[in-house]
């Protein structure tokens, strides 16, 4: 059990994840990612729309299985294997967040932001309903989400892929610097 509850090392991680991609055309599928399972759960219900009516089983089954794998993970990790130690944070990265007005009380997510409390707040709605479109439509626009193009695109050496990973990136830093600094003006959610 001790292997489970702690975080893998880069030099163990990083050859799983690749080892993806090679697995993946052994299958016979090329695409990988998770922005598409959207779409085959939609095409499982009855609808008049061309862009949900196609083939699911045969085209989604393993991307939804490896979807409900993440989410099955997710839980295993957080709730039968949770480190009961408070998060770590770096010192730069404390005084960064407080900065802006977050406190790091030793928890994954903010307090100030993850709460049934911070929900009161417009600044948080603006945030969940502006960052969801934003994430929904990017991934849709740019044919893929991160883990799709990052993994399997750079892999089949797709310039699409290698152009938006560069977006990626480029909007995440944008984000941190920029945008969410402005959007906190220096205080909390």
């Amino acid at each position: 059990m001790g292997i489970l509850s702690s975080p893998w090392p880069w030099w163990v991680a990083g050859p799983l994840i690749g080892l993806t991609v090679p697995a993946l055309l052994l299958l016979g599928n090329k695409a990988f990612g998770v922005s598409s399972s959207l779409r085959h759960v939609c095409a499982m219900l009855p609808t008049r729309l061309d862009y949900f009516r196609y083939d699911w089983r045969r085209v989604g089954g393993w991307n939804l299985a490896f979807s409900a794998g993440i989410v099955l993970g997710g839980v295993v990790a957080g709730v039968l294997l949770a480190n009961p130690e408070p998060l770590q944070v770096a010192a730069s990265t404390r005084l960064a967040l407080a900065e802006l007005g977050v406190s790091v009380d030793g928890g994954f997510a903010p307090d100030a932001w993850f709460s049934l409390a911070a929900l009161a707040s417009p600044r948080t709605w603006l945030l969940l309903i502006v960052g969801g479109f934003l994430i929904g439509f990017g991934a849709r626009y740019a044919g893929g989400c991160t883990s799709g193009h990052a993994i399997t695109g750079l892999a089949n050496l797709q310039l699409p892929s290698l152009l938006a990973v560069l977006g990626f990136f480029a909007g995440g830093l944008l984000a941190t610097h920029l945008l969410l600094p402005w959007f906190l003006g220096g205080g909390g959610a």
